[in-house]
Order: C-alpha cells, then sequence, then structure tokens
C-alpha cells in the first residue's frame, strides 16, 4: 500500500448493527488508520464479528460516551460525513493531513453536539444516504487518492504507459531447454 501523509482516525457516532461497526473498524485497519474511535456505540468492536482483520489487536479503539468527551491528536481536525445541503463535497474537499473522521448513525444524523464539534463537514455526494461501512470506505479511499504518494492519472483511459525500452540495454533472450 502507498504511504499516505499525515494520520487519520475514522470514529462512528450511536453505531447500532454489529456488523456495520466490524466493517467499518476493518476497513480502517485495511486503509492505515492510526486509531478508531466510538462515541455512544450501542456495540463494542468484539462483538462485531465481521471485523476478520481483527482490528482492535493492531490499532488503538477509543470509547466515548458523548461527543463532548472525544478526545484527538494535538492537531487533528474533525471531519463530521453527513448528507446535509451545507456540506462540501467530498469530491471537492481537500483532507487535513491530521484529520478524524465521523460518520453518524445508521437510522439517522450526526448529533447536534457532534455537529458543533467538527472542523469540517463534508458529504459523498450520492442520491441517499448509503451503508456507513461503505460511506466510511469511500472517504478512506478518497483520501488515499488526495494524499497517497500516486502518480497523475493518465489522460487517457486505462493505465500509465510501459515502460519505454532502452535502445541500448542488452537484448534478454531466454534459454529454451530441450534443445
Amino acid at each position: 500500500m502507498e504511504r499516505v501523509r499525515g494520520f487519520f482516525g475514522v470514529g462512528a457516532e450511536g453505531i447500532s448493527k454489529p456488523m456495520n461497526l466490524g466493517n467499518l473498524v476493518r476497513s480502517a485497519h485495511a486503509f492505515g488508520a492510526s486509531f478508531v474511535f466510538l462515541v455512544n456505540a450501542h456495540y463494542t468492536v468484539r462483538s462485531a464479528r465481521s471485523d476478520t482483520s481483527l482490528a482492535e489487536s493492531h490499532i488503538p479503539i477509543y470509547d466515548f460516551a458523548s461527543p463532548q468527551e472525544v478526545v484527538l491528536p494535538r492537531g487533528c481536525r474533525l471531519v463530521g460525513v453527513e448528507l446535509v445541503d451545507e456540506a462540501i463535497p467530498l469530491p471537492s474537499f481537500r483532507h487535513p493531513l491530521r484529520a478524524a473522521y465521523v460518520f453518524g448513525p445508521e437510522k439517522g444524523s450526526l448529533s447536534p453536539a457532534m455537529l458543533a464539534r467538527c472542523d469540517h463537514v463534508v458529504r459523498i455526494p450520492t442520491r441517499f444516504c448509503i451503508n456507513l461501512a461503505v460511506a466510511g470506505a469511500i472517504v478512506m479511499y478518497d483520501r488515499l487518492l488526495s494524499l497517497g504518494r500516486f502518480p497523475e492519472r493518465p489522460l487517457h483511459e486505462g493505465g500509465p504507459p510501459p515502460e519505454v525500452v532502452r535502445l541500448d540495454a542488452p537484448l534478454f533472450i531466454p534459454h529454451r531447454h530441450g534443445r
């Protein structure tokens, strides 16, 4: 995986479905999150059997009872992810180098108290709300694309052009056995 500048954490407020929690934590682990945090969660990571990566053994997971209790590393910006009109569309958002992304519950939105804590609020430009774990993966992938060390995309479809063959390089002819 490409090394990404800065660090990030992923959190959820009021999450109530263990499968979503497990998938979110597994994705956070896969994308290289530095930490996970839960606010007023109705399930624990241990009860989320869909985290087959055992993220809790590899990255710290913090539990908070309310948005007011959330403590983030110094300089870390809290970014709410919510489908509201005033939110910045994700493709137009510049990710902070130090960020914590927080997602709302499956059947609701981020609380007013959590939104008040956010430095930024972004939205994934969809017609309606999508699954919490899927939204988390999309935001983490967007962060990887924008802050990762990848070359620019090619102008035409497909991948980057193949390496140019040097004319002065020695020719390699594989040895054929049995002749």
